[in-house]
Protein backbone atom coordinates (compact mmCIF):
# COMPACT_ATOMS: atom_id res chain seq x y z
CA UNK A 1 0.00 0.00 0.00
CA UNK A 2 1.46 3.32 -1.26
CA UNK A 3 -0.22 6.35 0.80
CA UNK A 4 -1.02 9.56 -1.60
CA UNK A 5 -3.15 12.39 -1.27
CA UNK A 6 -3.01 13.32 -5.17
CA UNK A 7 -6.10 15.74 -6.39
CA UNK A 8 -6.58 16.32 -2.24
CA UNK A 9 -5.85 19.89 -0.76
CA UNK A 10 -4.17 20.21 2.50
CA UNK A 11 -4.02 23.78 4.51
CA UNK A 12 -1.17 23.46 7.14
CA UNK A 13 -0.39 26.15 9.78
CA UNK A 14 3.14 26.84 11.15
CA UNK A 15 4.51 25.73 7.99
CA UNK A 16 7.66 28.52 7.36
CA UNK A 17 9.62 25.82 9.44
CA UNK A 18 10.06 22.75 11.79
CA UNK A 19 7.66 20.76 11.96
CA UNK A 20 4.85 22.55 9.22
CA UNK A 21 7.47 22.66 6.96
CA UNK A 22 8.23 18.98 7.02
CA UNK A 23 4.81 18.13 7.36
CA UNK A 24 3.78 20.65 3.90
CA UNK A 25 6.50 19.10 1.99
CA UNK A 26 5.74 15.45 2.76
CA UNK A 27 2.38 15.93 1.58
CA UNK A 28 3.18 17.73 -1.23
CA UNK A 29 5.67 15.02 -2.49
CA UNK A 30 3.00 12.52 -2.20
CA UNK A 31 0.78 14.33 -4.18
CA UNK A 32 -1.14 17.01 -2.03
CA UNK A 33 -1.93 20.78 -3.18
CA UNK A 34 -0.41 22.79 -0.21
CA UNK A 35 -1.45 25.88 1.60
CA UNK A 36 1.88 27.10 3.35
CA UNK A 37 0.47 29.25 6.10
CA UNK A 38 3.09 31.49 8.30
CA UNK A 39 2.51 34.42 10.46
CA UNK A 40 3.18 37.63 8.00
CA UNK A 41 5.06 40.59 9.26
CA UNK A 42 3.22 43.39 10.60
CA UNK A 43 3.89 45.08 6.99
CA UNK A 44 1.86 42.25 5.09
CA UNK A 45 4.99 40.16 3.79
CA UNK A 46 5.19 37.11 4.02
CA UNK A 47 8.11 34.97 5.75
CA UNK A 48 11.22 34.06 4.01
CA UNK A 49 10.73 30.68 5.26
CA UNK A 50 6.81 29.99 3.85
CA UNK A 51 7.90 31.44 0.79
CA UNK A 52 10.97 29.11 0.99
CA UNK A 53 8.92 26.21 1.80
CA UNK A 54 6.46 27.08 -1.62
CA UNK A 55 9.15 27.39 -3.91
CA UNK A 56 10.96 24.23 -2.78
CA UNK A 57 7.37 22.19 -3.79
CA UNK A 58 7.02 24.12 -6.80
CA UNK A 59 10.68 23.27 -8.01
CA UNK A 60 9.76 19.96 -6.96
CA UNK A 61 6.77 19.83 -9.42
CA UNK A 62 4.45 20.26 -6.91
CA UNK A 63 1.42 23.31 -6.13
CA UNK A 64 1.55 25.41 -3.33
CA UNK A 65 0.40 28.89 -2.28
CA UNK A 66 1.91 30.80 0.76
CA UNK A 67 -0.53 32.47 3.68
CA UNK A 68 0.69 34.92 6.00
CA UNK A 69 -2.81 34.79 8.20
CA UNK A 70 -2.70 34.67 11.97
CA UNK A 71 -5.05 32.00 13.07
CA UNK A 72 -5.92 34.00 16.08
CA UNK A 73 -7.91 35.72 14.07
CA UNK A 74 -10.62 34.30 12.37
CA UNK A 75 -11.03 36.69 9.47
CA UNK A 76 -7.92 36.30 8.30
CA UNK A 77 -8.61 32.32 8.78
CA UNK A 78 -11.40 32.96 6.61
CA UNK A 79 -10.14 34.92 4.08
CA UNK A 80 -7.20 32.03 3.79
CA UNK A 81 -9.70 29.13 3.41
CA UNK A 82 -11.80 31.43 0.50
CA UNK A 83 -8.39 31.39 -1.29
CA UNK A 84 -7.25 28.04 -1.43
CA UNK A 85 -11.11 26.97 -2.50
CA UNK A 86 -10.95 29.55 -5.12
CA UNK A 87 -7.76 27.97 -6.14
CA UNK A 88 -8.46 24.91 -5.79
CA UNK A 89 -12.31 24.09 -5.08
CA UNK A 90 -11.83 21.61 -2.00
CA UNK A 91 -9.76 21.27 1.42
CA UNK A 92 -9.13 17.97 2.28
CA UNK A 93 -6.75 17.81 5.55
CA UNK A 94 -5.93 20.60 7.77
CA UNK A 95 -2.69 20.11 9.85
CA UNK A 96 -3.28 22.89 12.86
CA UNK A 97 0.66 23.28 13.75
CA UNK A 98 0.61 26.99 14.09
CA UNK A 99 2.49 27.89 17.84
CA UNK A 100 4.30 30.06 19.93
CA UNK A 101 6.50 29.64 23.46
CA UNK A 102 5.86 31.82 26.64
CA UNK A 103 7.91 29.29 29.10
CA UNK A 104 8.00 30.64 32.80
CA UNK A 105 6.78 29.11 35.92
CA UNK A 106 2.73 29.99 36.74
CA UNK A 107 3.75 31.97 39.81
CA UNK A 108 5.65 34.62 37.44
CA UNK A 109 3.76 34.21 34.37
CA UNK A 110 2.33 37.57 32.88
CA UNK A 111 -1.53 36.56 32.75
CA UNK A 112 -1.04 37.90 28.89
CA UNK A 113 1.48 35.39 28.19
CA UNK A 114 -1.58 32.57 29.24
CA UNK A 115 -3.66 34.37 27.21
CA UNK A 116 -1.44 34.56 23.85
CA UNK A 117 -0.50 31.15 24.24
CA UNK A 118 -4.45 30.16 24.45
CA UNK A 119 -5.27 32.09 21.58
CA UNK A 120 -2.75 30.80 19.43
CA UNK A 121 -2.72 27.31 20.43
CA UNK A 122 -6.05 26.57 21.46
CA UNK A 123 -8.04 29.33 19.56
CA UNK A 124 -5.81 29.31 16.26
CA UNK A 125 -7.32 25.21 15.77
CA UNK A 126 -10.53 26.29 16.42
CA UNK A 127 -10.84 29.03 14.47
CA UNK A 128 -8.85 26.68 10.75
CA UNK A 129 -11.25 23.91 12.04
CA UNK A 130 -14.41 25.80 11.72
CA UNK A 131 -13.48 27.41 8.68
CA UNK A 132 -12.87 24.21 7.05
CA UNK A 133 -15.64 22.21 8.93
CA UNK A 134 -18.45 23.22 6.65
CA UNK A 135 -16.41 22.41 3.43
CA UNK A 136 -15.35 18.95 4.80
CA UNK A 137 -18.85 18.02 5.86
CA UNK A 138 -20.49 19.36 2.39
CA UNK A 139 -17.64 16.75 0.76
CA UNK A 140 -18.39 14.51 3.09
CA UNK A 141 -14.20 13.82 3.57
CA UNK A 142 -12.26 15.47 5.75
CA UNK A 143 -9.11 15.14 7.90
CA UNK A 144 -8.03 17.27 10.85
CA UNK A 145 -5.25 16.88 12.91
CA UNK A 146 -4.53 18.85 16.21
CA UNK A 147 -1.14 19.18 17.59
CA UNK A 148 -1.35 18.67 21.15
CA UNK A 149 2.29 18.04 23.35
CA UNK A 150 2.90 15.69 26.29
CA UNK A 151 3.21 19.35 27.95
CA UNK A 152 -0.39 19.05 27.96
CA UNK A 153 -1.33 15.29 28.94
CA UNK A 154 1.40 14.74 31.38
CA UNK A 155 2.56 18.52 32.31
CA UNK A 156 5.97 19.91 32.45
CA UNK A 157 7.67 22.69 34.75
CA UNK A 158 6.96 26.44 33.55
CA UNK A 159 4.18 25.67 30.63
CA UNK A 160 1.08 25.91 32.60
CA UNK A 161 -0.18 28.27 29.72
CA UNK A 162 0.85 25.95 26.63
CA UNK A 163 -0.22 22.71 28.78
CA UNK A 164 -3.29 23.89 28.66
CA UNK A 165 -3.60 25.20 25.40
CA UNK A 166 -2.73 21.49 24.25
CA UNK A 167 -4.78 19.68 26.79
CA UNK A 168 -7.56 21.67 25.39
CA UNK A 169 -7.14 20.58 21.74
CA UNK A 170 -7.83 16.87 23.22
CA UNK A 171 -10.75 17.71 24.45
CA UNK A 172 -11.77 19.69 21.24
CA UNK A 173 -10.79 16.25 19.14
CA UNK A 174 -12.86 14.02 21.29
CA UNK A 175 -16.03 16.48 20.45
CA UNK A 176 -15.18 17.28 16.55
CA UNK A 177 -14.02 12.96 16.01
CA UNK A 178 -17.73 12.23 17.17
CA UNK A 179 -19.71 15.17 15.27
CA UNK A 180 -17.72 14.95 12.45
CA UNK A 181 -17.98 10.69 11.96
CA UNK A 182 -21.30 10.57 9.73
CA UNK A 183 -19.69 13.16 7.26
CA UNK A 184 -16.54 11.32 7.16
CA UNK A 185 -14.40 14.08 8.89
CA UNK A 186 -12.04 11.97 11.07
CA UNK A 187 -10.26 13.86 13.87
CA UNK A 188 -6.89 12.90 15.57
CA UNK A 189 -3.79 14.59 17.73
CA UNK A 190 -0.10 14.33 17.31
CA UNK A 191 1.75 14.52 20.10
CA UNK A 192 5.45 15.43 18.49
CA UNK A 193 8.94 15.53 20.09
CA UNK A 194 11.19 17.07 17.54
CA UNK A 195 14.39 18.92 17.19
CA UNK A 196 12.82 22.22 16.27
CA UNK A 197 13.81 26.10 17.39
CA UNK A 198 11.29 25.40 20.55
CA UNK A 199 12.93 22.11 21.71
CA UNK A 200 16.79 23.25 20.79
CA UNK A 201 16.55 26.15 23.66
CA UNK A 202 15.16 23.38 26.31
CA UNK A 203 17.80 20.38 25.15
CA UNK A 204 21.13 21.16 25.14
CA UNK A 205 22.25 17.52 24.55
CA UNK A 206 23.54 17.74 20.65
CA UNK A 207 23.41 13.85 20.25
CA UNK A 208 19.40 13.63 21.54
CA UNK A 209 18.32 16.21 19.12
CA UNK A 210 19.98 14.94 15.98
CA UNK A 211 17.38 11.48 17.12
CA UNK A 212 14.34 13.58 16.95
CA UNK A 213 14.51 14.49 13.56
CA UNK A 214 11.25 16.52 12.54
CA UNK A 215 10.66 13.84 9.34
CA UNK A 216 10.03 10.97 12.03
CA UNK A 217 6.95 12.83 13.12
CA UNK A 218 5.69 14.14 9.83
CA UNK A 219 5.63 10.04 9.34
CA UNK A 220 3.69 9.94 12.12
CA UNK A 221 1.27 12.86 10.44
CA UNK A 222 0.87 11.68 7.07
CA UNK A 223 -0.49 8.44 8.57
CA UNK A 224 -3.03 10.89 10.81
CA UNK A 225 -4.55 12.03 7.78
CA UNK A 226 -4.75 9.31 5.37
CA UNK A 227 -7.99 8.11 3.88
CA UNK A 228 -7.60 5.16 6.29
CA UNK A 229 -6.70 7.16 8.98
CA UNK A 230 -7.69 6.24 11.90
CA UNK A 231 -9.81 8.40 14.21
CA UNK A 232 -9.86 9.71 17.71
CA UNK A 233 -6.71 8.98 18.18
CA UNK A 234 -3.43 10.80 20.47
CA UNK A 235 -0.46 9.65 18.57
CA UNK A 236 3.00 10.14 20.04
CA UNK A 237 5.61 10.55 17.80
CA UNK A 238 9.69 11.63 18.43
CA UNK A 239 12.82 9.89 17.37
CA UNK A 240 10.83 6.72 15.33
CA UNK A 241 8.99 5.86 18.71
CA UNK A 242 5.35 6.15 17.98
CA UNK A 243 2.58 5.13 20.57
CA UNK A 244 -0.90 5.93 21.14
CA UNK A 245 -1.39 7.92 24.62
CA UNK A 246 -5.00 7.01 26.28
CA UNK A 247 -7.10 8.56 28.33
CA UNK A 248 -8.69 6.02 30.66
CA UNK A 249 -10.98 5.57 33.77
CA UNK A 250 -10.63 3.03 36.54
CA UNK A 251 -13.76 0.72 37.28
CA UNK A 252 -14.38 2.57 40.76
CA UNK A 253 -16.56 1.90 43.50
CA UNK A 254 -19.68 2.96 44.76
CA UNK A 255 -21.10 4.50 47.72
CA UNK A 256 -24.31 3.87 48.83
CA UNK A 257 -26.09 7.41 50.56
CA UNK A 258 -25.73 6.60 54.03
CA UNK A 259 -21.58 6.12 53.11
CA UNK A 260 -21.27 9.02 50.58
CA UNK A 261 -18.79 11.06 52.94
CA UNK A 262 -15.19 11.88 52.17
CA UNK A 263 -13.82 9.93 55.00
CA UNK A 264 -15.37 7.14 53.35
CA UNK A 265 -14.18 8.34 49.98
CA UNK A 266 -10.16 8.74 51.40
CA UNK A 267 -10.72 4.97 53.13
CA UNK A 268 -11.80 3.65 49.86
CA UNK A 269 -8.63 5.34 47.53
CA UNK A 270 -6.96 2.48 46.84
CA UNK A 271 -10.16 0.71 45.27
CA UNK A 272 -11.21 3.57 43.47
CA UNK A 273 -7.04 3.72 41.87
CA UNK A 274 -7.72 -0.03 40.78
CA UNK A 275 -6.73 -0.19 37.13
CA UNK A 276 -7.59 -4.06 36.91
CA UNK A 277 -10.92 -3.11 34.75
CA UNK A 278 -9.65 0.58 33.49
CA UNK A 279 -11.67 1.32 30.06
CA UNK A 280 -11.25 4.25 27.72
CA UNK A 281 -14.55 6.13 27.45
CA UNK A 282 -15.39 7.85 24.40
CA UNK A 283 -17.70 9.79 24.97
CA UNK A 284 -18.79 11.75 28.32
CA UNK A 285 -22.22 9.66 28.66
CA UNK A 286 -20.15 7.10 28.83
CA UNK A 287 -19.38 7.87 32.48
CA UNK A 288 -22.88 8.72 33.34
CA UNK A 289 -24.38 5.48 32.10
CA UNK A 290 -21.09 3.83 34.25
CA UNK A 291 -22.10 5.55 37.45
CA UNK A 292 -26.11 5.24 37.11
CA UNK A 293 -25.53 1.80 36.29
CA UNK A 294 -23.63 0.82 39.52
CA UNK A 295 -25.89 2.91 42.18
CA UNK A 296 -29.14 1.19 40.11
CA UNK A 297 -27.03 -2.09 40.31
CA UNK A 298 -26.63 -1.49 44.36
CA UNK A 299 -30.10 0.14 45.32
CA UNK A 300 -31.81 -2.72 43.11
CA UNK A 301 -33.45 -0.26 40.55
CA UNK A 302 -34.51 -1.58 37.18
CA UNK A 303 -33.67 0.95 35.20
CA UNK A 304 -35.11 -1.33 31.77
CA UNK A 305 -38.54 -0.92 33.13
CA UNK A 306 -40.53 1.72 32.07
Amino acid sequence: MTIRYDNQVAIVTGAGAGLGRSHALALAARGAKVVVNDLAATDGSMSEGSLAVVAEIEKAGGEAMVNGANVANMQQVQTMVEQAMEKWGRIDILVNNAGILRDKSFANMPIEDFQLVIDVHLMGAANCTKAVWGIMKQQNYGRIVMTTSSSGLYGNFGQANYGAAKMAVVGLMNTLCIEGQKNNIQVNCLSPTARTAMTEELIKDKRVLELMTVESVTTGLLALVAENAPNRTILGCGAGGYARAIIKETDGIYLSPEQQTPENLLASWDALEDQTKAEELKAGWMQTNKYVAKAAASLGVDLSAN
